[in-house]
């Protein structure tokens, strides 16, 4: 697809050109398929830390959105795969390499170009966001979705690293848990669930 036709498809909300451009879910599913998965949440408690070298020892590391790396010693170096719903430079991309882009928004019209023309770029399925959604009665966080997707997955382990439901805020902004349209409660019981229920999760770190 050309840049032009992209453009046009994102404006007038032409799902299935956009999909073409992305991996298909079950490519992905057998990317994380016997990984050991490291997934690295935003919480500022994270900075505190010294997971760092615990980090970039997993098979895949995956990141959030803008993936804060304020100090290797609390959250290693190293991006493997991008979960992005928000905008992100192209140099700002480029500097991280992820091997795998994924756009988990449904807000397609946010979706860059230097986002979607990227090899390894999967683009999120609506009817995914909205099944989480409607689980959760409220928007899921980037986090969640990718939690969400990383369960269907066969990794074969998945520890989470910066999840503490916004006890703490986020490294990338200033706003409250009242600001974002979020529910971390929900979200936190989300998780407990899974930990309980599915070995292979473990979190470090304090929950909220």
């Amino acid at each position: 697809m050309t840049r032009l036709g992209f453009l046009l498809a994102r404006t007038f909300r032409r799902e299935a050109p956009l999909a073409a451009l992305s991996l298909p879910e079950e490519a992905l599913l057998a990317r994380f398929a016997t990984e050991r998965i490291a997934l690295v949440g935003n919480a500022r408690s994270l900075s505190q830390a010294a997971f760092g070298p615990e980090i970039d020892a997993a098979d895949l590391v995956i990141r959030l959105n803008r993936a804060p790396m304020p100090d290797p010693a609390s959250h290693g170096t190293r991006t493997d795969a991008l979960a992005l719903a928000t905008s992100l430079q192209a140099e700002a991309l480029d500097r991280l390499a992820p091997r795998l882009t994924l756009w988990m928004s449904p807000k397609r019209k946010r979706l860059p170009w230097h986002v979607a023309s990227r090899r390894g770029f999967y683009l999120h399925s609506r009817a995914d966001y909205e099944d989480l959604k409607r689980r959760l009665g409220a928007p899921p966080s980037t986090g969640l979705m990718m939690i969400d997707l990383l369960a269907r997955s066969r990794a074969a382990s998945v520890t989470l690293y910066g999840f503490d439901f916004f006890a703490s805020l986020s490294l990338t902004g200033s706003r409250t848990a009242a600001q974002v349209p979020h529910d971390f409660g929900a979200e936190a019981r989300f998780v407990q669930a899974l930990l309980e229920t599915d070995p292979r999760f473990t979190q470090r770190g304090s929950p909220a």
